[in-house]
């Protein structure tokens, strides 16, 4: 699925998925076998296989949810 990512206007960064409707902030940030996977708040983790370092916000990437 497609999702933008972008900081807030404390620096926490933010993703916003358009199909959902759903923007939540980032929790919690872990590398894993298939990529960067990022916890949000309300309890997903998203996989973004080819997140590029450094990121450069506002970014729009694909990603996978795993749980």
């Amino acid at each position: 699925m497609k999702v933008m990512l972008r900081e807030n206007s404390e620096g926490t960064l933010i993703v916003y998925v358009a199909k959902k409707d759903l923007e939540e902030e980032v929790v919690k940030q872990t590398d894993g076998s298939e990529g960067k996977i990022f916890t949000l708040a309300n309890g997903w983790e998203l996989v973004f296989p080819d997140l590029p370092d450094p990121l450069q916000l506002p970014k729009t990437v694909e990603a996978r949810r795993l749980a």
